[in-house]
């Protein structure tokens, strides 16, 4: 029974180790696609030019955020979303300015979360936009 058991392990293991090659090689093959969609991003140039009529959300971890962010962007993170929220509705939030959310990347789908928890759950009227290309876009272009 133990050999049976024992052939099986191998035969599954050799199975899959072809399908995990392949799924290495494929991974940078692959294009990624967006769950936010392209109407509800914003350019850098474009949230830029609307100044200080603008609310920057970083959606990423605290640690990220603490080694830098965008200047006078507030934290609101998935994480401490329950803490996080009621500061920023009482201290940052007001009913006249846009919202731009961003994390890491272009590929990060945390600033889309929190761009749709804003929307669904604290309902806010303003429009409310995902960065395109996220911190490392805002980096690539920093003036």
């Amino acid at each position: 029974m133990r050999s049976l058991l024992r052939q099986s392990l191998v035969i599954l293991g050799l199975a899959l180790l072809p399908a995990g090659g392949e799924a290495l090689y494929l991974r940078d093959k692959i294009s990624w696609h967006s769950r936010v969609a392209e109407s509800d991003m914003v350019s850098v140039d474009l949230a830029r030019n609307w100044g200080a009529s603008v609310i920057w959300v970083d959606a990423r971890p605290d640690a990220e955020f603490e080694r830098d962010h965008v200047p006078g962007a507030i934290l609101l993170n998935e994480d401490r979303w329950n803490e996080l929220l009621p500061q920023f509705l009482q201290q940052q939030w007001s009913p006249e300015k846009k919202i731009v959310v961003y994390c890491s990347s272009q590929s990060c789908n945390l600033a889309g979360d929190v761009a749709r928890r804003l929307r669904e759950e604290a309902k806010l009227p303003n429009e409310i936009r995902v960065l395109k290309g996220g911190w490392e876009e805002w980096l690539s272009t920093r003036k």
